[in-house]
This record gives C-alpha cells, structure tokens and sequence, in this order.
C-alpha cells in the first residue's frame, strides 16, 4: 500500500491539499481547540466559527491586497454555496439587479405608472452582459446568462473558437474584441482568468465595466488587481481547499448602501429572473455569510491554506503572494520547457501566447491513444497520478496548483524526459 509521500497527484479539482494542513485537520475533526467536540459539530453561530471566518478573511485580505471592507472603495468576502456554477448565477442575478435599479433612479420610474414603467423596460431592453468565451467555462457562464436573462442580452466580446478552427487554446487580441459600444449598456464584463479545461490563462487582466473574474484555477496563485475588478469569484476546491464553499470578493460599490438593488415586484414587472435569496450577496454580506448553515471545516480548511502561504512565503515586497507566484512560475516553466524540448512527442494544446501555469494541457504523438495511455500507466507506475485530460477533450493535462510541490514537477519533468527518450 502506498503512502501519502509515495504519491504526486496532478488531478484538475478536487486538488492536493498540503500535507500539514490536512495533518492538523485530522485532529480538529476529532476534538476542536480541546473542546471535546469536534469542528464539524460546532454551530455555524457559534463564536468559534467567527473567529474562523474572521481569520480565513484576514489571510485572503493580505495575501490578494483587498481593500478592508469599510467604506466606498472597499470590497467584502463572501463564503457562499454552489460552486462557481452557482456563481454564473449570482453575478447574472445580483449585477442585473444594481443596473435595473439605477436606470430607474437615473429615469426616475414610478414602477405602478405604466407609461413610467414602459419607459423603463425600453432601457432595459438594451441592456448587455458581455462575455468573454476563451473556454469551456466562461461558455458556461455565457450560456447561464443567457438562459437566464434571453440571449438578446448577452453579448459575446470574443469567442476564441472563431480565430482557431473551432476549437479553444487562445485569447484573441484585443483589437478582433466586439465590446458592447455605450458602456452605460453593459451591467458587467466578465472572463475567465484561467480555463482549466483548455489550459488557457490571460496573461493580464481584460478591461470592462464591471469587471466580473472566475479565478475558481488560480486563485492565489499570483498577484491580482483586485480594485479593477467589481466582483472576483472562486470555488475553493482547486487552490484554496475543499469541495464545499465559494469564495467571492465583491466591490461595495456593488452592494448596498452605495449601490440599491431592484425590488424583486419591479424585475417581475419586467420580466427579469429574481434569484434565489442564498445566492443575493446583500443578504450573505449583511449575515457575515451566516444566513444559512455554513461549512464551517471547509472556511477553516481554506484559512489554514492561506496561513501557509502567509507562513511559507515570507515577503519584503508589497505583495505577499510574490512567493507563490515565483514558485507557481518556475514549475510551469520547467515543465513546459521540457514540453517544447521533445515536440515531436509532445504537443501542447494552446497557443504560447496564453498558456496555463496551472492546467498545461497537451497530446502524445498528436493524440495517439495507445500513447496516451501508455504515458499515462508509465506516470503512474512512477507514482505520478491525475494526469488525464478532461473527458470533453481527451489528452493529457498535468494541474500545476499551489499544493504541487517542487519536488512533484521535477520527478514529472524527468518522467516526460524518459518517456520521450522511449
């Protein structure tokens, strides 16, 4: 039987967490902080499970430079349920919602005056959610939006597929972008920072207003603008820790009281979806992501990862992610040296200009699936796992998250260089 320090595992999501981390969970699940109880059992009320979302906070908040949560130029965390799926959601939901409310304010609607409200629906009737669609996830996210809303609203900015034989591995340049024209249209931008699917990653942020960012992939893995952003948003499974929460970073500028949300009787009227109330970010902001039960070993899980970081990387720069980005940099660039070294074996999937640190997505003898396989029961003998690519594209994929130590791309760099010596 193997142990945990015979294996290298390189599967897409749920991910590795450090080893430390899980060390010290296995204690907290059995007796939490001495009490006699565990953490799992402690109520999500409790004064402990403020400490632990106060602490799982504060990390995120040095380790992302987030402006403190006071104020019109500060952001709030939020813990929430449903995995960036969910989130697809809440951002069509919750950013229609503060654009419907200020084209009433700015129209002055008197929503029980039909001319009024005739009016009001005219505007809306011009109202864009534009979309970048770089991979399998943000086209996800377009399709929610559309599905939601009607796909006259959604306005797709660049389809990657169109500058690439129909298939996605890059991020078209700027210029080929059909932004929406009048930005007062537009109730929010949004892209996906890093396409685990398609092994895509921007290489700097897109501008838009209201930028909207899926950073499920990469989150923590180097330093982000974060007040260019109204609302970034992550599942915690693949960086952060486990399967059960998402993480937003919403602007206050997009929650009240600087921002109104519209009435749910006004977006009936209008005949716009009104959301779940789990997924409304005023109602989770306002109960300190409280309002329903929260997993509460989940946040404590992520605010134990980030601690790491914190702990592991000590930073004199500005930027306390700095040591993570260096290493997240200098895995991905040994093994994508290793990759283009043996091309006549190895072929990566995306363009150079936009590939993933995080998922290096690539095929073996151009997709031959004899040699795939054969690569894939040789990695394994060698005690590298989780290397399939994803079931819609086939190949191979090797996820290069923060968990993945060093020690991991350096054995599976010397693996890929006998494999192509074979």
């Amino acid at each position: 039987m193997p142990f945990r320090g015979d294996i290298y595992y390189f599967g897409a999501g749920p991910a590795p967490l450090p080893t430390p981390v899980l060390e010290e969970a296995s204690k907290v699940l059995l007796n939490y902080k001495d009490g006699g109880i565990g953490i799992t059992e402690i109520s999500h009320r409790s004064a402990d499970a403020n400490e632990i979302l106060s602490h799982a906070k504060s990390g995120l908040r040095q380790l992302l430079d987030i402006p403190e949560s006071d104020g019109p130029d500060g952001y709030q965390i939020l813990f929430l349920h449903g995995g960036g799926s969910g989130e697809f959601s809440a951002v069509v939901y919750n950013l229609v919602s503060v654009w419907v409310a200020k084209q009433q304010k700015q129209l002055n609607i008197d929503i029980n005056d039909e001319s009024s409200l005739q009016r009001l629906r005219e505007r809306v009737a011009q109202m864009k959610l534009d979309y970048l669609v770089t991979g399998s996830w943000s086209l996800k996210a377009s399709q929610e939006a559309a599905r939601l809303m009607g796909s006259e609203h959604v306005n797709v900015v660049s389809d990657s597929r169109k500058h690439r034989e129909g298939k996605f591995g890059l991020i078209a340049e700027p210029s080929t972008w059909n932004s929406t024209k009048n930005d007062a249209d537009v109730a929010f931008t949004y892209y996906c920072d890093n396409e685990t699917v398609d092994g895509v990653e921007f290489p700097v942020s897109p501008s838009g207003p209201n930028l909207v960012a899926d950073m499920s992939s990469n989150f923590l893995s180097r330093a982000v603008d974060v007040r260019k952003h109204a609302v970034i948003f992550g599942g915690a499974q693949k960086n952060i820790g486990t399967t059960g929460i998402t993480i937003a970073i919403v602007s206050n500028a997009m929650l009240p009281p600087q921002a109104d949300m519209a009435d749910p009787t006004l977006l009936r009227k209008l005949g716009l979806s009104v959301g779940p109330v789990v997924l409304d970010w005023p109602t989770v902001a306002k109960n300190n992501s409280l309002y329903n039960t929260l997993p509460i070993f989940d946040v404590w899980i992520a605010g134990q990862v980030m601690q790491r970081l914190l702990d592991i990387h000590p930073s004199s720069s500005d930027s306390k992610i700095a040591g993570q980005q260096a290493e997240s940099d200098q895995k991905s660039a040994l093994l994508y040296s290793i990759l283009d070294k043996h091309g006549q074996v190895y072929q990566v999937v995306p363009d150079k200009s936009a590939r993933s640190r995080m998922n290096i997505c690539f095929r073996v003898k151009g997709g031959d699936a004899e040699a795939e396989k054969a690569f894939v029961k040789g990695a394994e003998s060698q005690g590298l796992f989780g290397l399939k690519g994803h079931r819609s594209v086939g190949g191979i994929r090797i996820s290069n998250y923060n968990a993945v130590p060093v020690a991991a791309a350096e054995k599976l760099a010397a693996y890929l260089e006998t494999f192509a010596s074979q």
